[in-house]
């Protein structure tokens, strides 16, 4: 296990460069509908003026974004990296909780300055909103049940017809499931924890999901379920916009130096080493 996650650690940390949004100027400076960008001075980044940027998050993803029974006060990669985005920036982070998959057009109408939430970059999301540049890479894997023999390698749950994978609605985990075993193959779940637990039941035979969530549920249930090692598509992660919107060159900006300064790679250690412990069952149910 320890070497499993030192592994997604240092996939976290090869972090995809994409592309930056042409409706914003080279420096960061242009301001649309959504506030006034400056720029920032000596510090060398945007200044949007102390504004305050809406960011949707589930509050049920470990480890991006969750709340803590024992607090009841919401945590994880999510809320750490966009309080020091606006650190950077000059802006002040409020976070709304938002369900799976409608946080999308909620940022797409505008009704959201921004989404978290571990979104996996695609063409066809592309079309309805803009994204920031890439913050991280995850890998997506199959979960069987620990004591389940028959799966050696991916290829053994693919070519199966009886094997029924379990999956979240509006996820690309569920798109390439799609891909790789045929709509009739799936079972999809409104929060993967359901699937997990469809897993665990016998209800479903595998799921899939991004290894970077997937940490939370084994860590839970360590002695029911365990990955299959195998790798099926690597998904690059960045956080999403309305169209048009004068927050994506400044949030790459930040992006980059929290890249650059060691940032990342520090909370890549907090929320996906071996010292992260909060499993499904410590935090609050939602929705």
């Amino acid at each position: 296990m320890k070497k499993w996650l030192a592994l997604l650690v240092a996939l976290m940390l090869a972090l995809a460069a994409c592309g930056g949004d042409d409706a914003a100027s080279d420096d960061g400076g242009t301001a649309t509908d959504g506030g006034t960008t400056t720029d920032g001075g000596d510090s060398g980044f945007p200044d949007l003026g102390g504004r305050e940027v809406t960011v949707g998050v589930e509050n049920a993803y470990l480890p991006f974004n969750y709340i803590p029974v024992s607090t009841g006060e919401p945590e994880g990669w999510d809320y750490d990296a966009w309080e020091a985005i606006c650190d950077l920036l000059n802006c002040t982070p409020v976070f709304v909780e938002a369900g799976w998959p409608a946080v999308i057009d909620q940022v797409a109408a505008g009704e959201i300055d921004t989404a978290a939430d571990g979104i996996s970059i695609t063409d066809e999301r592309k079309e309805i909103v803009d994204f920031s540049d890439a913050y991280m890479v995850v890998e997506q894997k199959f979960i069987s049940q620990l004591d389940d023999d028959r799966f050696a390698s991916a290829d053994d749950v693919i070519n199966d017809p009886d094997v029924i994978v379990g999956t979240q609605v509006g996820t690309t985990n569920y798109e390439l499931a799609e891909r790789l075993v045929g709509a009739d193959r799936i079972q999809a779940f409104d929060q993967f924890a359901f699937a997990i637990q469809a897993l665990i039941t016998g209800d479903v035979d595998v799921v899939i999901i991004d290894d970077a969530a997937g940490l939370g549920y084994i860590g839970t249930n360590a002695d029911q379920i365990a990955t299959i090692d195998d790798g099926l598509q690597s998904d690059p992660l960045g956080f999403i916009y309305p169209k048009g919107s004068d927050l994506v060159n400044p949030v790459n900006q930040a992006i980059q130096e929290l890249k650059d300064n060691g940032t990342f790679d520090d909370l890549g250690r907090k929320y996906f080493g071996a010292g992260f412990t909060i499993t499904y069952d410590d935090i609050e149910e939602v929705g």
